[in-house]
């Protein structure tokens, strides 16, 4: 039975424990509620009231998390991972699985602050996992074992999608689907207010955009057809579509989404190098 574990409660530790309480798939389906515990600063009552609601167990204490967990999920922000880690260095075991879901950080970097040879695994989620459609990344360290890229993979796969990547590839995942759903809702939003430009009601405008959002996404994951075929086939000579499409060009869309992309993947790697330090803090050899 393996045991998870959240220091850190907020929404994304949320929607990961959401997804491992109601899979159904294999041997998840034998994690409970009752499995899983949470963590949060005593400032955060809120967030450890809402785990409670998902009838988990919480606690304020981070060490008490690792003690009862087999699969630590780190959930905080890049400038806490020194500290928390600080905490249950002393208390993580060779057994045990640590996963950081933290921005920017790399594996190096939080296996320098825990016992040598920890095995740990850093993952770019996104927030569709709150709805069951997130896309995830995740990369494993050089002291994991045989299974637990699967473990993760399953463990991930309950809110979405899932793939381990190399890590050298992190940062751009990070510019590209950790931050790429609120470019797409920024698209979202455009389209909308054209068509309440173009006179719809606002509610049914956001619908649309939305669902039209959705429709491409899903015929380019199904079809198996590139991005580019699919727009060549909505575009009739003389139609509307390539009109539009004349438009977004004018704009430069395709190479505005990409310097967006590079601005968030370089941001994820100055971030990470900007909260820890480069020198390893703790290297305990016993475990």
């Amino acid at each position: 039975m393996v045991k998870i574990g959240f220091i850190g409660a907020g929404k994304m530790a949320q929607a990961l424990a959401r997804g491992l309480i109601s899979s159904g798939k294999g041997w998840l389906r034998r994690i409970s509620a009752e499995h899983i515990v949470a963590s949060s600063p005593k400032t955060d009552e809120k967030l450890l009231a809402e785990c409670r609601l998902l009838g988990i167990g919480t606690t304020y204490d981070n060490t008490e998390v690792v003690n009862k967990s087999d699969v630590i999920f780190v959930a905080v922000k890049p400038p806490h991972v020194s500290k928390v880690a600080s905490e249950i260095a002393p208390v993580f075991k060779r057994n045990q699985l640590l996963v950081s879901i933290a921005l920017g950080i790399t594996i190096r970097n939080i296996e320098s602050l825990l016992p040598s040879k920890s095995r740990v695994v850093r993952v770019m989620p996104n927030t569709p996992a709150v709805v069951g459609a997130g896309a995830s990344a995740f990369a494993v360290g050089s002291a994991c074992q045989d299974g637990d890229s699967a473990l993760v993979e399953d463990l991930l796969s309950t809110v979405g999608f899932a793939v381990e990547v190399p890590e050298v590839h992190i940062d751009p995942v990070t510019g590209l689907s950790g931050s790429g759903p609120s470019y797409m809702f920024s698209v979202i939003e455009g389209l909308a207010d054209g068509g309440v430009k173009m006179g719809l009601p606002r509610d049914l405008s956001l619908k649309l955009a939305a669902h039209t959002l959705l429709g491409a996404a899903k015929m380019v994951l199904d079809l198996n057809e590139h991005p580019a075929v699919l727009k060549d086939n909505v575009q009739s000579p003389g139609g509307s579509s390539v009109y539009g499409i004349h438009e977004l060009e004018k704009g430069r869309l395709k190479a505005v989404l990409m310097n967006a992309v590079e601005a968030a993947s370089n941001r994820s790697k100055t971030t990470g190098d900007a909260a820890l330090p480069r020198h390893a803090m703790y290297r305990n050899t016993e475990i």
